[in-house]
């Protein structure tokens, strides 16, 4: 078996339709997929870029091939009423439910309602009639686990962001999703392609084409 991290935020719509493919990607294969949620504004400045949706032209561009990509894959995608937001508070109540035994993780069902309470229904991400609706979900989950439910808000789920976040840009992640496989950063829901043919050992990742693309020189540096 095969160990996958995929590192996501909630707010990215890229990364709501890589989440509700890659079962599909990873049909046939023996994968454990490990969900970390970061703060992709955190990643963003690090390395001294924008997201998508705070370039004006990029900005209509993403949410109209997002809203395309959702109707070419049969994955539901609803713009919400506003973007970007602050997703402090759902990246919070996600890993409120991690437990001991990986406490920078989501489970499958969490992370899944985490993406489905910002892309579902076009609603305010942020509402904090919505937002206490879906921590009681999620509390109501933990105790049918009988898991322990930590406060959004303590210093202990605080510290889980920044370590996830951290070891995310340790790894040299610049935005999401990301998906980390053995060392390889596969970034993108469009990455997925490529993210099942290294799991089926395709030889191109074998033949020193992923460390020689790397390599290329840069011929010129804008500042």
């Amino acid at each position: 078996m095969r160990d996958i991290t995929f590192f996501y935020d909630p707010i990215s719509p890229y990364a709501h339709l890589a989440f509700e493919r890659l079962p599909e990607a990873l049909m046939g294969h023996s994968v454990a997929v490990r969900y970390k949620p970061v703060l992709f504004a955190a990643l963003l400045k690090a390395n001294g870029q924008l997201g998508p949706a705070e370039i004006p032209g990029k900005r209509a561009w993403t949410y109209r091939q997002v809203a395309w990509l959702g109707h070419h894959h049969g994955v539901r995608l609803e713009l919400p009423a506003a973007h970007p937001f602050n997703p402090l508070a759902l990246l919070r109540l996600g890993l409120a439910t991690a437990t001991d035994d990986a406490p920078g993780e989501t489970n499958r069902y969490v992370t899944e309602q985490l993406f489905h309470h910002v892309w579902h229904g076009g609603f305010d991400a942020t509402d904090p009639a919505r937002l206490a609706a879906l921590q009681a979900l999620l509390q109501d989950h933990m105790a049918q686990r009988e898991k322990p439910w930590l406060a959004p808000d303590s210093e202990v789920v605080k510290q889980r962001l920044r370590a996830n976040t951290d070891e995310a840009l340790a790894l040299g992640l610049f935005g999401v999703p990301a998906m980390v496989v053995d060392g390889r950063i596969f970034w993108g829901q469009d990455a997925l392609p490529m993210l099942r043919a290294c799991l089926e050992g395709d030889a191109w990742f074998t033949s020193g084409a992923w460390e020689a693309a790397a390599g290329t020189p840069q011929g010129v540096q804008r500042r």
